[in-house]
């Protein structure tokens, strides 16, 4: 990356103007570069390493006291809600007393009271149910389901490095896609689609090192690529995308306005829709960081960014989720190219 798409100065502004803009029709092509293969063996070192049995089920602030949460996470049906304390509980979402959903319950007190004949579930054992291990770690919600995953459990899930939160603007993005996790994993170890798939944000992207490169760029992908604000301005930065485990891709930014940003990206597979396709939930976090000194700004604006940050990446996620969906329907009828 070249000095000024460096981490800028202190007191400047990230800005740059791209001095000769390219045409997107005439920036040079990736497909070369794009190797399948490349692609699919870092798919597969993803999906060899452990989760530990976690997945994540929404955002932190999805779900405030009061509130209830019911997923059903592959085959296995999950309510979630906060106790008196504010703690994150999860269980089964069938009553063990005749079966009612309770995700439709309300919650008393931090209490979980079926609405059918007013079973009271306070987050522990009672009556057949069985609460699951669960994890708020102020950002995500995680729920540990060892038959789910069928996997050596662990006690915590491998929460990727972030800015703190209190330091930081945080968003989270929400969508669904009818394909299975690896789809969208593989959207993700894919960094080359980026200026051609998604010009409106992303352009002059170059792909610096892949897993392939060896010990100098590990196991990930690092991408130099500028971020569009509006007409020739753009901010230049160096990301860096790994997959720390199955379901989960991580960008930090390591260099570049923002330094030490991160977006996880975690794929988390859902009941099949009603014609038996495979459906998944993708929850996005947007941890933005800055050692600007405007920065306290931003953070004290963040109720009014957080909807701005979900759209940007819903507006991603509107095309990265067809191109999972692309990708499971070409693997489902054998005519998958990669």
């Amino acid at each position: 990356m070249s000095p000024a798409a460096g981490r800028p100065r202190s007191g400047r502004l990230p800005l740059r103007v791209r001095r000769a803009p390219v045409p997107w029709e005439r920036q040079a092509p990736t497909w070369r570069a794009a190797r399948p293969s490349v692609i699919a063996e870092a798919l597969k070192r993803a999906r060899s390493r452990p989760s530990g049995n976690w997945y994540v089920i929404g955002a932190s602030r999805a779900l405030p006291p009061g509130k209830v949460l019911g997923v059903t996470v592959g085959s296995t049906e999950v309510v979630a809600w906060r106790d008196e304390e504010g703690r994150l509980r999860t269980g089964p979402g069938a009553c063990p007393h005749l079966g009612a959903p309770l995700r439709d319950s309300p919650v008393r007190c931090g209490t979980l009271v079926c609405h059918w004949h007013g079973l009271a579930l306070d987050g522990g054992p009672f009556a057949g149910w069985e609460p699951y291990p669960a994890f708020d770690d102020g950002v995500l919600l995680w729920v540990r389901l060892d038959r789910e995953g069928g996997e050596l459990p662990s006690q915590r899930p491998r929460v990727p490095s972030r800015p703190r939160v209190r330091d930081a603007v945080e968003a989270v993005y929400c969508g669904v896609g009818r394909c299975e996790p690896e789809d969208v994993v593989a959207n993700r170890l894919d960094p080359w689609h980026g200026a051609w798939f998604h010009p409106y944000s992303f352009v002059d992207l170059t792909v610096t090192g892949t897993p392939e490169d060896g010990p100098a760029d590990g196991d990930g992908f690092t991408v130099d690529v500028s971020f569009k604000v509006a007409g020739r301005l753009v901010v230049p930065v160096r990301a860096r995308f790994t997959a720390p485990g199955p379901r989960t891709v991580v960008m930090h930014i390591v260099e570049g306005e923002g330094a030490g940003s991160v977006v996880e990206t975690h794929a988390t597979p859902l009941a099949p829709d009603r014609w038996g396709k495979p459906r998944t939930a993708v929850t996005e976090a947007l941890v933005a960081a800055s050692d600007r000194r405007g920065f306290a700004v931003a953070r004290a604006a963040a109720p009014l960014l957080r909807p701005l940050m979900r759209a940007s990446a819903g507006r991603l996620w509107r095309d990265d989720l067809a191109y999972a969906e692309r990708r499971w329907e070409l693997r489902d009828r054998g005519t998958f190219p990669g």
